[in-house]
Parts: C-alpha cells; structure tokens; sequence
C-alpha cells in the first residue's frame, strides 16, 4: 500500500512527478488518475510495475535450468540468436508460461487495493475492477445478496482457472 501512495504522488495532477518531466519538455500536463482513459493504462503501469520482479525471476530460474550445452549446440549449427528464442528457449519454457499464464488470471481478476486506493473505481467506474464491484455492491449499495452470487461466480471461475495451474504444475513436476 505504501508503493500505491508513492504512486499517487508520481501521477499528481499537480506537482506530481510525471508533470512536472511532462513540464520540462513543454508537455500539457495530465490527469493521469482522473480522466478515464488515461486511468486504466496508469494502473496497469503500477501493476505491472509490482509483479515485474516475481514474475522476472521465475522465468530467469526456468532460462537456468535449460542446459547451456542445447544453445552452444544450436549456435555451432548456425541458429541466429532469434532463432534459439523461437526454437529453443520457448518450446522448453512452455509450461512455465502456461503457469504464469493462469497465475497471472488468477492474480488480475482479484486485484482490489490499486483501484479501491487511488481512484475507487473512477473515473466513471473505468478502473472497476470484479472484487471493487462485489465490494460496492455490498458495503456501498448494501445489496448483499448481488454480492454474494458475484462472489460465488467468481470463486467458480477461479476454481477453474486453479484446476489448470494444479494440472499443469502436476504436467510439469512429472517430467522432472
């Protein structure tokens, strides 16, 4: 919660960090958090910006683990770096990026804090994340029954998406 108040300060309508290098290049400044089309791309930088560094190292370990032997190999047989990308590395990270794939749905679809901290779901319910919204229905609008079947919904959902991280993580510890 402390890097979304920092965030808040970057994206300050007034003297926030962002305008004012918006200044110094005789830049407009923005409404960063207040226009609604500006505000979900802002978030999605924060968000980014915070699962950045986990997601890095995961897939830094899984570069690790692929012998250094396959891509000695594959440059002696004339593969361009592109090409060991492409024909290599991929194919033997592709579980891991199944994985991270559906963490990644999971994680998004139970952001709260960022939305609820910086701008409530404005402007004009753009940033209104699922959680934000059974969040409103139930202690702003005081319907707890909509929040209830939205909350079941969404643990449905999530179950599902967590049956395939279990099976491919089970894919995965299989081979090891």
């Amino acid at each position: 919660t402390v890097g979304l108040l920092v965030w808040r300060q970057i994206y300050r309508p007034e003297g926030g960090i962002l305008n004012s290098l918006l200044a110094l290049m005789d830049l407009p400044p923005q409404l960063w958090l207040q226009d609604a089309t500006l505000a979900k791309p802002a978030l999605i930088v924060i968000m980014t910006w915070i699962g950045a560094g986990g997601s890095t190292l995961l897939y830094l370990y899984a570069l690790r683990e692929i012998p250094t032997e396959i891509f000695e190999a594959a440059e002696l047989d004339g593969f361009s770096v592109l090409d060991r990308i492409l024909y290599i590395a991929l194919p033997l990270l592709r579980h891991r990026i199944q994985i991270m794939l559906v963490l990644q749905v999971i994680i998004v679809a139970q952001v709260f804090t960022e939305p609820f901290v910086l701008t409530n779901g404005g402007p004009a319910n753009s940033t209104t994340s699922p959680v934000l919204e059974i969040y409103n229905a139930a202690f702003t609008r005081t319907d707890f029954g909509l929040a209830s079947a939205w909350g079941v919904s969404m643990l449905v959902a999530l179950s599902a998406f967590s049956i395939l991280y279990v099976m491919f993580t089970k894919n995965d510890l299989d081979r090891d």
